[in-house]
C-alpha cells in the first residue's frame, strides 16, 4: 500500500514539475523579446536624425518691446487720421531700421 500513495505524489511532483519548468521557458522568452526590443529602440534611437532645433519664439520679429509699442502708437495716429499711409511705411521703416 505505501507504493500505491508515492504514485500520486510522484505524479503530483512530476506536474508541478513541468509546469515550473514551463512557466521558467516563457519568461527567458520575454525576457529576450524585451531585451531585444530596447536594444532596437536605441539604435532606432541612434539613427534618427536629431530634432530641429527650437528657433526662439518670434515675439515680434525679435523686436523690443518699446518698438512694438512705438508701432502701435504709429498704427493709432494713423487710424486717427494724423499720418498718412506714406508716413506711416517711412516711420515704420525707420523703426524697424531698414
Amino acid at each position: 500500500m505505501p507504493m500505491m500513495r508515492r504514485r500520486p505524489l510522484l505524479r503530483a511532483a512530476a506536474v508541478g514539475g513541468g509546469a515550473y519548468m514551463a512557466g521558467k521557458h516563457a519568461q527567458r522568452g520575454a525576457n529576450r523579446e524585451e531585451e531585444q526590443e530596447a536594444r532596437i529602440s536605441e539604435l532606432e534611437r541612434q539613427q534618427a536624425p536629431p530634432p530641429p532645433q527650437a528657433a526662439a519664439p518670434a515675439a515680434g520679429g525679435g523686436m523690443s518691446p518699446q518698438v512694438i509699442e512705438q508701432l502701435q502708437q504709429l498704427g493709432q495716429l494713423r487710424d486717427q487720421g494724423v499720418l498718412t499711409d506714406e508716413e506711416f511705411a517711412q516711420q515704420k521703416q525707420r523703426l524697424l531700421g531698414g
